[in-house]
């Protein structure tokens, strides 16, 4: 990996990091406006309604222009989002705006991996790109619930600058102003990525010709024996993944009485494991054995399950002791129930990472063979946030109608593990009618 690939994992880890701490500071600010529960997830709905809406363009639009100007275009987008809700707009439509940014970016950062890598690396490269999203999402996800907290939001407050007077008199603008600051980093980073030397096609001006074309490739995706496959998995992860991240939310609030700051930070536990998983994959999976990982979402889902077996764990300080350190008493605690709920996060997170990355990598593998890259991201992205769309619009049906978390937690892992068995069983079938090693014949040379 040469330097130009460490600039676009930097570009894609400042702009992934303050995607999600916007995330936090927009449920925040809808708690501080007395907003109903159900409109938290729909926040999730709004960002990603772009992804579908707009599939049969962005990919188009990514495969007309080098790369790194897509993202840098699609990081203003971000940073006009994030400004309108600065100026006090409702947060479901400038998140709405900032998912627009997002649509646009998705199909350039990992198009260019299969524009700047051989096939060969791509599993090792998804990797990198999962392992520092994941990354991007602690930090986001714990920087998010650091800005809240009112100790250190007072603190930030408090700044003062000689001859300055920056007008911040809010916790939700000092969040905003810090998240915009890394928005613009992101930004500055896709200015030196570098220019991949492919061809680029120009831009269709017919839209209807844009919608035909992306029919064929969505069409001709889901017909191919792995492709299919690949498609349905990550498309099943994604949906999951992000419904988890509000669900982590409510059940530690149930199970363990965390309020935001701290709970956001659970987020954060799981995203340690599929960091995790990701790095595993990376380096001892390969693009061939790709397929042999599917198992391991059935076990994400029964993961899932047992988190609801949390509250039966008593509540022990198996450590609980004081002691001195530079002048300073620090207290030391070990809680059994936390520390049961903190391992089983980061098990579920690995299981996660460890199915995702080598199923993204055969997806965009087989993707560039049949469509090229930008077309194949675009068809990726408007089946795996329409999934997005379906499951929390419908955990937000389920927590507007007061379904005790845990059931919904139950349902969710049942679900999951579920469609996964059913993946399994078509990957079978289709191995009795196709040789999936000659579908990957040329992605070691």
């Amino acid at each position: 990996m040469n330097r130009g690939f460490y600039t676009i994992m930097a570009a894609q880890f400042f702009s992934a990091l303050a995607d999600n701490a916007l995330l936090i500071a927009a449920i925040a600010m809808l708690r501080d406006m007395h907003a109903p529960a159900a409109q938290e997830p729909l926040l999730k709905t709004s960002f990603t309604l772009s992804y579908v809406l707009l599939a049969a363009f962005v990919g188009a639009f990514a495969d007309s222009m080098p790369k790194w100007r897509v993202m840098f275009i699609s990081n203003g987008v971000k940073i006009l989002g994030c400004s309108l809700m600065f100026f006090n707009v409702p947060p479901l439509f400038a998140y709405a705006v900032v998912g627009l940014g997002a649509a646009a970016y998705s199909p350039a950062k990992y198009g260019i991996l299969t524009e700047y890598l051989p096939p060969r690396l791509l599993v090792v490269a998804n990797g990198w790109v999962e392992g520092l999203t994941v990354i991007a999402i602690i930090l986001g996800t714990v920087l998010g619930g650091v800005l809240i907290t009112p100790n250190i939001a007072a603190a930030l407050l408090a700044l003062d600058f000689p001859l300055l007077d920056t007008g911040i008199d809010s916790v939700g603008e000092m969040n905003l102003l810090v998240i915009g600051a890394l928005y613009l980093a992101a930004a500055l980073f896709n200015l030196h990525i570098p220019d991949t030397g492919v061809a680029h096609s120009p831009l269709k001006k017919n839209p209807l010709f844009l919608v035909h074309e992306f029919n064929h490739c969505l069409r001709l995706l889901w017909r191919d024996r792995l492709g299919q496959v690949s498609l349905a998995v990550t498309t099943l992860f994604w949906g999951a993944g992000a419904t988890l991240q509000f669900i982590v939310i409510e059940w530690a609030k149930a199970a363990m009485q965390m309020d935001l700051s701290h709970a956001s930070m659970l987020q954060g536990v799981v995203a340690v494991g599929v960091a995790i998983g990701a790095f595993i994959a990376a380096r001892y999976i390969s693009l061939r054995r790709s397929v042999k990982v599917i198992p391991l979402g059935i076990a994400m889902g029964i993961g899932m399950i047992v988190m609801i077996t949390v509250p039966l764990i008593p509540t022990v300080k198996v450590i609980d002791d004081t002691f001195t350190l530079l002048g300073h008493d620090v207290r030391v605690a070990f809680d059994l129930r936390l520390a049961f709920s903190l391992g089983l996060l980061v098990l579920v997170g690995a299981f996660s990472g460890l199915f995702v990355v080598p199923m993204n990598a055969l997806l965009q593998h087989r993707g560039h063979v049949l469509m090229g890259a930008g077309h194949s991201i675009a068809v990726q992205n408007f089946n795996e946030n329409l999934s997005i769309l379906v499951m929390t619009f419908v955990y937000s049906a389920l927590v507007a109608a007061h379904l005790h978390i845990y059931w919904i937690i139950t349902l969710f892992g049942v679900f999951v593990a579920a469609v996964m068995v059913l993946l399994k069983r078509l990957h079978e079938a289709n191995q009795h009618q196709f040789d999936d090693v000659a579908l990957l014949e040329d992605a070691t040379h």
